[in-house]
């Protein structure tokens, strides 16, 4: 096979970022200081319509801690899809709450709000959706859900950076919403992640918790962790996120192509008012989704990924026996594929070919 290979993903990372390493490594200063407050201020002015700010060194602590200031612990429950990675319900454990699992919709791969609404409890204290492949849930429902029932609501928008929901910025309207800067991730910062609030005493407690439960060295006021972003990340997110719009746009036109040209399997739906950031372009393939994208990778050269085979109430820390059909059935269908800005129109081309063609040998 002549033609090189289509990876799934790619971090883009060019001589800015390498610059802006070696401006922090030539400064001396490497733990969290100026160039991670630089980014906290820039990230919510450019996604987040000037709201707080907090990075941390993951995604996952992201969630962690923004559970732990929204008050959540032993003796909660907090509602969360099985269809996502593990990371959502490891946060919700790792506080001593109870992560219960709700059924999502097909079309967009989010939370199902009848689902949830079936599950909730007396014990239930928040409602953490996904912004899934980085199309947004149904934000409008959530919000009801949660006044209706005296619930927070919790945005895990690890993927879905610039995406909106009829106008409204993704990560600007739950209690806290976290942002994954993983380097597969619409924008990176080699790794980490970015914790949004508009409620100043979660924003405080997110600080101290990140820092040892400290403001000011030396004057611990609670029990925290040490889940600081260090300032070389920063620097590498601060030139990313002066590239993530564009690169958006670029992944909506491909996803545009894909969508006009691609047959064969069910493509992604986008809600009416909704702005998708294609994380993911994830089509579903109800045949032998496995023997799909073994075709695409040995017979052509294409990439791609099946995320999430597992969904996470039939893992090990978790097995529960919930019915989740909708769940089961994504899990033996999606497949993710290419979609990321680095990719050019021969390699679009050669997606569409591979995709069609094998669609249309399992037919």
């Amino acid at each position: 096979m002549s033609k090189d290979f289509i990876p799934p993903a790619k971090p883009i990372i060019g001589q800015e970022e390498r610059d802006a390493v070696d401006r922090v490594l030539a400064s001396g200063q490497l733990a969290q200081g100026s160039e991670v407050a630089a980014f906290e201020n820039e990230f919510s002015s450019v996604l987040l319509d000037g709201r707080a700010s907090v990075a941390v060194n993951s995604g996952t602590s992201g969630l962690h801690l923004g559970l732990l200031a929204a008050g959540i612990g032993p003796g909660d429950e907090v509602i969360v899809p099985s269809f996502t990675f593990a990371a959502t319900a490891n946060s919700v454990a790792l506080t001593g709450a109870t992560p219960v699992f709700a059924d999502i919709e097909l079309e967009h791969f989010c939370l199902d709000p009848a689902s949830v609404e079936e599950k909730i409890t007396d014990r239930t204290k928040g409602i953490m959706p996904v912004h899934l492949y980085g199309h947004p849930f149904n934000v409008e429902a959530f919000e009801a859900l949660a006044a209706k029932h005296g619930v927070a609501l919790f945005e895990d928008a690890a993927q879905a950076h610039g995406a909106k929901a009829n106008g409204r910025r993704v990560g600007t309207f739950g209690t806290f919403a976290m942002f994954s800067l993983y380097p597969t991730k619409n924008m990176t910062s080699g790794e980490g992640g970015m914790v949004s609030t508009g409620d100043a005493e979660v924003e405080r407690r997110l600080r101290l918790l990140r820092n040892q439960g400290m403001e000011r060295q030396y004057e611990n006021e609670l029990v925290g962790f040490n889940n600081r972003m260090t300032n070389i990340h920063a620097a590498i997110g601060r030139v990313q996120l002066t590239k993530v719009l564009g690169w958006t746009d670029q992944r909506r036109a491909n996803a545009a192509f894909l969508d006009a040209n691609i047959e064969g399997v069910v493509t992604p739906r986008v809600a009416e008012g909704y702005e998708h950031v294609y994380h993911q372009y994830t089509v579903r393939v109800a045949d032998d989704r496995d023997g799909f994208v073994k075709a695409l990778r040995e017979e052509h050269n294409v990439g791609s990924g099946v995320y999430y085979p597992i969904p996470n109430h039939r893992l090990a820390p978790f097995r529960t026996s919930d019915d989740l059909p909708v769940t089961e059935q994504a899990a033996a269908e999606v497949v993710s594929l290419p979609v990321h800005p680095s990719l050019s129109q021969d390699d679009f081309e050669r997606i569409v070919e591979a995709v069609n063609t094998v669609a249309k040998a399992g037919a």
